[in-house]
């Protein structure tokens, strides 16, 4: 059960399937080039996970990239001087002033930012698996995910202070609240050390580390299918608030729970799950 899902068959930078039912396997599709990312990848990106955000069939998300050398090798840096993403200024003929290249700049960052978010805002759960090179934007997108595993030949970096910018599209903002230790964050986010797959998981970057991507893809797809297998409000909710207590103290989270269980109690899932267990069958839950 691995074919294309028909919704997302013109997609160009991303591969899509069903591995199994209920879970959406979403590949990064452009191995010759480490899967890194230029400005229309990320754009489809976004979509993809705003479509899977809404597919009533699809309950739990695998996101991996293609290819045996990496998930991704972070940004194309010859594509976006190409594109001219870093902008122009001055003030001479055919350039901007400073006012407008920042303001064209801010928009730019803006869209980027808002379409790898796109990944932490699905309302289904996204299990990224990492393998090989997976530096920069790996590491933002990764951070957006709710699981991550890694293969055992894993190389991680915040890479972006090597090419003279502070990291911009959400590993600053998130990999302190991923990672514990903030003298770590700071250490690999202000020197861009590679650390390998081990040191991620001792830090609690990810939670397991498989032996190969086979064995890591089989993990991760089991991952999702039992997530899949629970009510899909249940998942839903248990997600969009442990996003919001991420940023928010306990008793904010706690009234915001209550409002949230208010409505999603009278679901029927509360009865299905209660009555499969006492008639100790598995339940059936409708699509949401």
């Amino acid at each position: 059960m691995d074919s294309p899902a028909e919704p997302y068959a013109s997609l160009r930078y991303f591969v899509l399937s069903h591995p199994s039912p209920h879970v959406a396997h979403v590949e990064i599709n452009r191995a010759d080039k480490l899967n890194a990312f230029h400005e229309a990848m990320w754009l489809e990106m976004g979509s993809v996970f705003r479509a899977l955000s809404h597919d009533p069939e699809v309950r739990a998300v695998v996101l991996s990239g293609r290819g045996g050398k990496g998930f991704c090798a972070g940004l194309d840096v010859k594509a976006a001087a190409e594109g001219d993403m870093l902008g122009s200024s001055g003030g001479g003929k055919g350039k901007m002033d400073a006012a407008r290249t920042s303001q064209k700049l801010r928009r730019h960052i803006g869209e980027f930012q808002g379409s790898v978010g796109e990944i932490e805002r699905c309302d289904k759960p996204v299990i990224a698996l990492l393998h090989g090179i997976s530096f920069g934007l790996a590491i933002d997108i990764a951070c957006c995910a709710d699981i991550r595993l890694a293969v055992a030949d894993a190389k991680f970096s915040v890479k972006e202070v090597d090419i003279g910018l502070a990291a911009d599209i959400g590993s600053l903002a998130r990999l302190p609240k991923v990672v514990g230790s903030s003298s770590w964050v700071r250490e690999v986010c202000l020197t861009a050390r590679i650390f390998g797959a081990e040191e991620a998981q001792r830090v609690g970057f990810v939670s397991r580390v498989c032996e190969t991507k086979e064995k890591g893809l089989e993990a991760a797809t089991a991952l999702a299918g039992l997530i899949s297998e629970k009510s899909p409000v249940a998942v839903m909710g248990t997600k969009e608030i442990l996003k919001h207590s991420r940023d928010h103290s306990v008793d904010d989270n706690l009234r915001y729970t209550s409002v949230w269980n208010s409505a999603m109690l009278q679901s029927s899932d509360v009865q299905v799950a209660l009555l499969s267990g006492i008639q100790k069958k598995k339940p059936r839950f409708e699509k949401l």
